[in-house]
């Protein structure tokens, strides 16, 4: 990864904390710095310059993959701990570390206190929700060790500009028991932008704390779920001349109050994202 280099958005509000985006060659990453910008901050952006695939970004992580995640986030807060300049870390996670374990479909709320059960993950070789599960556990458990101030956004499956092209290997690691999502309930998505200005927001608001879930809409319908592959096309296809055929609702498990609390007044909270 290349040192941090220093982004200068115009305008930029002297009065503004600097703030680190890590990494800013990320699908989201992007997003954030770009949103960082618009609203004066000058930001240090640490980006991936060797060509090589970062461990968080393979579609298909082994067990190998999950150990480097865990060592990732720790290594990111104990560097923020050991310096005396960094007031809150903002850890971008994912609903997977919160919605796997058996029989979910039991429960009927499924909020920022619940956790994907490891045992379960590995059963089903879900590697992609053990790494965000036991990365998130281990940055938590040492944020809290050292007395570092952060809060965890825990996003649903990230919509945006072209991101079946820019973000195929997240994307379809998110996607990995997409149908059993779909039937308990817990397959959200969530709008690119409204993310990069969640993170902001729990960065700017001092009474931030703890772990935040971000979505915009729980996909439970079947139409939904059409639009949803039609969205990423071409990473999900459907067969020629599909057509939906039943017209079960599965019941929504995910809550986000604390986010609503977060974000009140935003125009786009619970509205469908839209891909272009």
């Amino acid at each position: 990864m290349k040192e941090l280099e220093s982004e200068r958005a115009i305008g930029t509000d002297p009065e503004k904390p600097t703030v680190c985006v890590l990494d800013s060659s990320t699908y989201v990453g992007f997003w954030v710095l770009r949103g960082l910008l618009s609203k004066g901050y000058t930001v240090h952006a640490a980006v991936q310059t060797d060509g090589k695939i970062s461990p968080l970004s393979l579609s298909l992580c082994t067990d190998k993959m999950v150990d480097l995640e865990v060592r990732g986030a720790i290594n990111v807060v104990e560097a923020c701990a050991q310096t005396d300049s960094i007031q809150k870390i903002v850890y971008n996670s994912s609903l997977t570390a919160a919605i796997w374990r058996e029989n979910i479909c039991s429960e009927k709320d499924v909020d920022e206190k619940s956790w994907s059960n490891q045992d379960f993950c590995r059963k089903k070789k879900l590697w992609y929700a053990l790494a965000k599960t036991l990365s998130e556990q281990a940055a938590w458990a040492l944020a809290m060790d050292r007395m570092v101030n952060m809060v965890s956004v825990n996003s649903g499956l990230v919509l945006g500009p072209s991101v079946a092209k820019k973000n195929p290997q997240i994307t379809m690691s998110y996607l990995q028991g997409a149908a059993q999502m779909y039937e308990n309930g817990v397959l959200a998505i969530v709008d690119v932008n409204f993310l990069a200005d969640v993170n902001i927001r729990a960065f700017e608001d001092q009474s931030t704390c703890g772990r935040y879930f971000c979505f915009n809409q729980i996909v439970n319908t079947e139409q939904e779920t059409v639009k949803l592959a039609e969205s990423l096309s071409p990473l999900i296809s459907l067969p020629p001349r599909y057509e939906c055929q039943g017209s079960e609702v599965f019941a929504e498990r995910l809550r986000n109050k604390k986010l609503n609390k977060l974000v009140e007044g935003t125009a786009c909270l619970h509205q469908p994202c839209h891909v272009t």
